[in-house]
């Protein structure tokens, strides 16, 4: 069974579209907290055509994105198969991406800074770390 078609971009022109994706590894193995991954995945980010990854974060078993798209219709599919054909390459992976992603196209009531918080607060929700700024795997610039 097919994909449901893809909701059009319903936004207004001057409005830039933002997407908050999250990618999972199957099984949740956690492999993705590592200088490895996390260089894999600047790599990636870095050979994108079409999109611009604003922020992205790994943790052990996932990874957040905020990005825009060159050209508002463009799919996000393009965007997330991309990163994850090139991270699981550039690694040599025994792993597996889990299918799809969680995708969210921010709106109005939605701001591109709450998203930039929500993943860069992750690794203190998580305990994975006392402070946020102390997680050494997230890329990303401060957003105003």
């Amino acid at each position: 069974m097919g994909h449901p078609p893809r909701i059009p971009v319903w936004l207004k022109g001057d409005q830039e579209v933002v997407y908050f994706v999250t990618l999972c590894v199957r099984g949740r193995h956690k492999v993705l907290d590592n200088p490895e991954a996390f260089a894999a995945f600047t790599n990636a980010a870095a050979r994108l055509q079409n999109w611009s990854v604003i922020a992205g974060l790994l943790m052990p078993d996932h990874l957040h994105i905020l990005a825009a798209p060159a050209e508002r219709e463009a799919p996000v599919g393009n965007l997330t198969g991309a990163i994850k054909r090139w991270m699981r390459q550039d690694l040599g992976a025994w792993w597996h991406w889990q299918p799809g992603s969680f995708d969210r196209l921010l709106r109005s009531d939605e701001s591109a800074h709450d998203k930039w918080l929500y993943i860069r607060e992750n690794p203190a929700r998580a305990g994975l770390v006392a402070r946020s700024e102390d997680w050494p795997y997230f890329l990303g610039f401060e957003l105003l």
